[in-house]
């Protein structure tokens, strides 16, 4: 059964470690420990499985490539489709090949036994930097208000998780609005904004507002028009 080593801490990042030797097991955890993770100890692949389908929110899989019943190949293919963590495979010099198809497999990287356990420590800290910048990029790129959301890379917008298809130039009216929640803008500002010299008709604005209240903002309850200025983007109590 799983070794849970830990107080739970939403604070710290937890990391699976997946080996059936106990000794090796448990240095890794006693030294991810000092450097301040939650650690989880699962003896085989098979007991693995079930924590990961039980709570898959583990920041980093450190998995042995060589055990009994399920090996770490096979527990790598199973689990990759839903668990987007980074995965590093541990395994002897003389097993280059199975390292590798870890790779095909999905996962992330691999260290060689036996290892320098300085060197470990410094790739699972890479790692986890790595997802924390990933993770930083997308809260920046998605920008959520009330329960209007969009997705700025990939110009995608939703209303209560839903998903609304709008123009390039909707969704970049959309985004410029939100950019700017709680402030009366101009429809000269938001013209020169979204459309710029690309449109030589300001009334453009007013269209497009409208089409994207009928879209997005049906019940008025975002998108408000100030009387002889322009609009704002309202933010719900």
């Amino acid at each position: 059964m799983p070794n849970k080593k830990y107080m739970e801490d939403e604070d710290m990042d937890k990391i699976l470690i997946v080996d059936d030797d106990k000794t090796i097991a448990e240095l890794i955890s006693d030294v991810l420990e000092d450097e301040n993770f939650q650690t989880v100890i699962c003896s085989n692949g098979e007991f693995a499985l079930h924590e990961i389908e039980k709570n898959n929110d583990f920041d980093l899989i450190i998995l042995d490539i060589m055990m009994p019943q399920m090996d770490g190949l096979e527990l790598c293919k199973k689990i990759r489709d839903y668990v987007s963590c980074p995965i590093l495979f541990v395994t002897a010099k003389s097993r280059t090949l199975d390292a590798m198809l870890g790779l095909e497999m999905g996962a992330d990287d691999y260290i060689f036994k036996p290892f320098v356990i300085e060197e470990l420590v410094a790739r699972v800290k890479a790692h986890i930097r790595r997802e924390q910048r990933n993770e930083k990029k997308y809260e920046n790129q998605t920008l959520v208000i009330g329960d209007i959301k969009i997705v700025q890379d990939s110009f995608e917008a939703y209303r209560e998780n839903c998903p609304v298809a709008l123009s390039t130039r909707e969704f970049q009216l959309l985004q410029f609005l939100m950019k700017n929640a709680g402030r009366v803008l101009t429809r000269e500002q938001i013209f020169d904004s979204v459309w710029g010299i690309d449109c030589a008709d300001i009334g453009t604005v007013s269209v497009n507002i409208k089409n994207l209240r009928e879209k997005i903002d049906p019940d008025n309850q975002y998108i408000k028009t100030i009387w002889g200025v322009g609009y704002k983007f309202i933010r719900p109590q």
